[in-house]
């Protein structure tokens, strides 16, 4: 197993480290644990879909802040696209945060947007950041299934009202 340490190393640039897939994919175990259990849970529906926003909430807030960090430290960026990073980075948390407090199915509808709005800024900072070829892949896949489990969340309450 090789040990990939510095970032400017053309393996890492190559293939995505078990580590940070790991990390990545043990990330939605929440998201895909939540809503089945506001599956086959549906006496605590409300219980798993706040525990769910809530969890939504911290991972946008989360995925934000990357951003952040890039635009700190990706030296090929220009001051105009430095500055709209630093700008976008807090956006995901301002999204987030009021998805806490509403109810019904806006909440996760409001992350779901947060979440694919993200992945869309996300393409658009991947080449000038020269970030790693597997990051917008795995980004993809993370996204897409955060959010099916959020749809789903939003239409199980949609059901609930009926």
């Amino acid at each position: 197993m090789t040990t990939l340490t510095h970032p400017d190393s053309p393996a890492l640039a190559q293939a995505l480290p078990r580590h940070v897939a790991w990390l990545g994919y043990g990330g939605l175990l929440p998201f895909v644990g939540l809503a089945a259990l506001a599956g086959f849970d549906p006496h605590h529906l409300l219980v798993w879909s706040d525990a769910l926003v809530g969890y939504g909430a911290v991972i946008l807030s989360f995925i934000g802040a990357l951003h952040w960090g890039v635009a700190m430290s990706a030296p090929g960026l220009d001051p105009a696209r430095r500055r709209r990073a630093f700008v976008w980075s807090v956006v995901p948390a301002l999204l987030a945060w009021p998805a806490t407090v509403l109810a019904g199915s806006i909440a996760p509808l409001i992350l779901v947007l947060g979440f694919v709005v993200h992945f869309v800024m996300d393409k658009m900072l991947v080449g000038p950041a020269g970030l790693p070829a597997w990051y917008l892949p795995l980004r993809l896949r993370l996204t897409l299934v955060a959010c099916l489990c959020l749809l789903l969340n939003a239409w199980q309450g949609l059901s609930l009202l009926s």
